[in-house]
């Protein structure tokens, strides 16, 4: 993310919502990707620890932002059992029921965004910290970006839709 973008980014109402820790967690990442990797000093094999801390704040927004819009209760936030992935699984819709927060977002908001929240927790996470000996998948720096890229787009993008429906 550039300079000028970060900087509009974070007077945002979206900025603003997010708790420090998330905060915290997508500052330190903009300042692994802009400050220490750009220079390009080492080349890494795989770039998918710059990843890491845009996708633990990634789970956190959803997490205060599903319990703000009542898809989950406040002990399920808090909760050191709570399984994101699989409650937004298209999967296990109909194996979770109303439990499904995959359902609870597509009633609210449609396929589209269910859909994109869904693509953009599996790719920018299943995929990038499962560990599989036969699928080892390494990111090139491009591929890190666009990932990020795509989480602070779709948390925007749920936050402009979900929390807008909430002030109502």
């Amino acid at each position: 993310m550039d300079r000028l973008k970060f900087l509009v980014f974070k007077t945002s109402d979206f900025w603003f919502y997010l708790s420090k820790p998330q905060r915290d967690l997508i500052n330190e990442g903009i300042y692994l990707m802009n400050e220490v990797i750009k220079d390009c000093a080492y080349h890494f094999h795989d770039y998918s620890f710059l990843v890491f801390p845009f996708s633990k704040a990634f789970e956190g927004f959803l997490k205060q932002l599903f319990k703000d819009a009542k898809f989950i209760s406040h002990l399920d936030y808090i909760s050191d059992h709570l399984r994101l992935g699989k409650l937004m699984s298209p999967n296990l819709v109909t194996k979770l029921g109303e439990r499904s927060l995959y359902k609870k977002m597509t009633d609210r908001l449609g396929d589209k965004i269910a859909n994109q929240v869904w693509e953009c927790w599996r790719v920018g996470r299943n995929q990038v910290f499962h560990y599989y000996p036969h699928n080892l998948k390494a990111l090139t720096f491009s591929q890190a970006q666009k990932i990020v890229d795509q989480i602070l787009k779709t948390m925007e993008l749920l936050f402009s839709r979900l929390y807008s429906d909430l002030k109502k």
